[in-house]
């Protein structure tokens, strides 16, 4: 416990060192790692979250490492993660965009980190969220989220940033759908990057006419802004949408969006935490072993299985009561 809590003083100091090595144990699900959350939670809620998500290929990276020079151009101090694929050999992050923005690893007022996804779906690691709990509680004034660009899963994004941010680039054949499956709906703001490129201005078209299609999500109506990413072309304007969406949220939607943000961390911890609960159980007990056995004959399904041991703990549960 003492060790967990000198780290997250050490953090609350805004010691890079202690940054990194709390990430880690949060990545690798350490005993040390929960705590180290516990501890800082209550100095969370400063920092200002902005979502980078969108198909690959549109310049997500490239996107946020411009966005990242100019809030410190004005003074701002930014965390990234920048969720990647995981690496089938290392289990790592396997893109590393620490490579892409290695200048920026020098400047003591940016901290950045890749992580895997680890295989979890929706495009973003379980241990994300507690990534930007402990850059939050370091000081950061921004902490951007990048996600993997998967372009079909990137949803669970919603449950993290403040304000989403869509980027989607002409030619690249899936933008349209990546919409369709469900990143329309979260966005706050689009930005059709790579604007000097033919077509550019239909990919913007198509994007009206999809908004034209959604609800009214309150009083916000997403923005679109076109940008030059490698160049810094509409950077300026985006960060300018992105202040004006924040104004919008603290006139009355703040709170509702997190509460919706907090209920979604703690219904998947819940799971998760009931999830790891009835598996150690099951290995200690060896029925864990009996179900796979099952299974490997096609005596039970895997859904079949996790459905007797739901009901096999619920009736122990009532016998206990």
């Amino acid at each position: 416990m003492a060790a967990a809590h000198q780290l997250a003083e050490a953090i609350l100091e805004g010691d890079r060192r202690a940054i990194a090595k709390a990430i880690t144990h949060v990545e690798n699900s350490t005993l040390e790692a929960q705590k180290i959350v516990s501890h800082l939670y209550p100095h969370t809620g400063k920092a200002r979250i902005i979502g980078v998500t969108g198909p690959s290929g549109a310049g997500k990276s490239t996107l946020a490492e411009k966005l990242i020079r100019e809030l410190r151009r004005r003074g701002k101090t930014v965390g990234i993660v920048a969720v990647d694929p995981t690496s089938p050999f290392s289990g790592g992050a396997f893109l590393g965009d620490r490579i892409r923005m290695q200048d920026l690893s020098t400047d003591d007022g940016v901290f950045i980190r890749s992580m895997a996804t680890r295989n979890n779906p929706g495009g973003l690691s379980r241990a994300t969220k507690d990534a930007v709990h402990i850059l939050d509680a370091s000081g950061k004034d921004v902490v951007i989220v990048e996600t993997v660009g998967a372009g079909q899963s990137e949803v669970d994004i919603i449950k993290i940033a403040q304000t989403i941010i869509v980027v989607l680039a002409p030619g690249l054949g899936d933008e349209i759908q990546a919409i369709k499956a469900g990143i329309m709906e979260i966005g706050d703001v689009f930005v059709v990057n790579k604007a000097d490129r033919e077509n550019a201005d239909k990919t913007i078209s198509d994007v009206q006419a999809m908004l034209e299609l959604g609800d009214e999500r309150g009083k916000w109506r997403p923005m679109i802004v076109k940008t030059i990413a490698i160049t810094g072309e509409g950077i300026d304007e985006l960060l300018e949408k992105v202040e004006q969406h924040r104004i919008h949220l603290l006139k009355g939607e703040a709170h509702l969006r997190e509460k919706r943000m907090v209920e979604a961390e703690l219904v998947e911890a819940i799971k998760q935490k009931t999830a790891e609960y009835i598996v150690e159980t099951l290995k200690k007990t060896g029925e864990l072993d009996k179900l796979i056995s099952k299974i490997l004959a096609k005596e039970l399904t895997p859904s079949t299985a996790a459905e007797k041991v739901l009901i096999n703990q619920i009736n122990k549960q009532g016998c206990q009561e």
